[in-house]
């Protein structure tokens, strides 16, 4: 089988949006769009997710505006960052790539949020969608990393409430205290593999979007994003749904639960050696979940 890359550009607004395919281009199946999460991550953490590609299926990863290799906006403002302006990208770029007529989206915590704003919209040509390791509503997941956050060693816990209290939180003592939760709830294969450092780095180097959208760190969210809900919107989903998260995860039960409860027919899976990163912690068994649902829903 041939697997073929092709990287490119499509103008969005004023702007352009990096792109990568993966996978024969002669495939007659839907090819599947992949969201990364963050906000602002950039898509190196998903990259095993080309391994789709190895089902005879193209794999389709960008990066959203605001980070990776897509135009940085550093200087617009929380009013620029919606949802609805990433909706838009998304509905661009798939119009650019030729493939509205049939395609599956695939969309990894902040991902699955925007995949779940997009599937409500009931978009022309989605065959499937596929919400990885993300929340319903970021009330629940902030009550529930709160809650993580407390089962951490005293220690752990102590150094984050007293640079959040006095705003050290750039502070080597935060940032290591942070990684610690990182480690247990996000990706428990450490050190971490180099594409999910690049996707940190990333928002080192280009934090608008992640720090203006959700705030500094997981567990600490004050941006624009705290009181974003779908729960009362996603039954309007009408494509079949799959859910993933990991025992571990951040993104715990409680807070997958309302898609599973309000989006008809949608299947659960929660892979029990991973945390928020299924697709590196449990690649084979992640793929091959995740191809057999697309492969039933072509």
């Amino acid at each position: 089988m041939r697997i073929y890359y092709r990287e490119g550009y499509a103008p969005f607004r004023d702007y352009v949006t990096w792109f990568r395919v993966t996978g024969d281009p002669a495939s007659k199946k839907p090819p599947v769009v992949i969201l990364h999460g963050g906000p602002g991550a950039a898509h190196d953490y998903l990259d095993r997710y080309k391994l789709l590609a190895r089902t005879g299926r193209q794999v389709i990863h960008y990066d959203q505006l605001g980070c990776g290799k897509s135009t940085l906006l550093p200087d617009k403002g929380v009013d620029f960052w919606t949802p609805r302006l990433f909706v838009e990208e998304l509905n661009s770029l798939i119009d650019h790539l030729g493939i509205r007529s049939s395609y599956h989206v695939l969309g990894q915590s902040w991902g699955g949020m925007l995949g779940a704003e997009f599937g409500i919209t009931r978009p022309s040509g989605l065959k499937s969608l596929t919400i990885a390791n993300s929340p319903a509503s970021m009330e629940l997941w902030v009550r529930e990393a709160n809650r993580l956050r407390g089962e951490m060693p005293e220690k752990v816990r102590d150094a984050l409430d007293r640079h959040e209290k006095t705003g050290t939180i750039t502070d080597p003592e935060y940032l290591a205290a942070s990684m610690a939760f990182y480690e247990r709830h996000v990706c428990r294969v450490v050190p971490f593999p180099p594409e999910v450092k690049r996707s940190f780095d990333q928002i080192g180097r280009n934090p608008t979007v992640y720090n203006t959208m959700n705030g500094p760190n997981e567990f600490f969210v004050i941006g624009s994003l705290k009181t974003w809900s779908v729960i009362d919107k996603v039954r309007a989903i009408n494509v079949p749904t799959l859910l993933i998260s990991g025992r571990y995860d951040e993104a715990t039960p409680a807070v997958v639960q309302p898609f599973a409860d309000n989006i008809e027919g949608a299947r659960w899976v929660i892979f029990e050696k991973s945390s928020h990163l299924p697709h590196v912690e449990e690649t084979d068994k992640c793929m091959k979940t995740v191809a057999e649902f697309l492969d039933g829903n072509d």
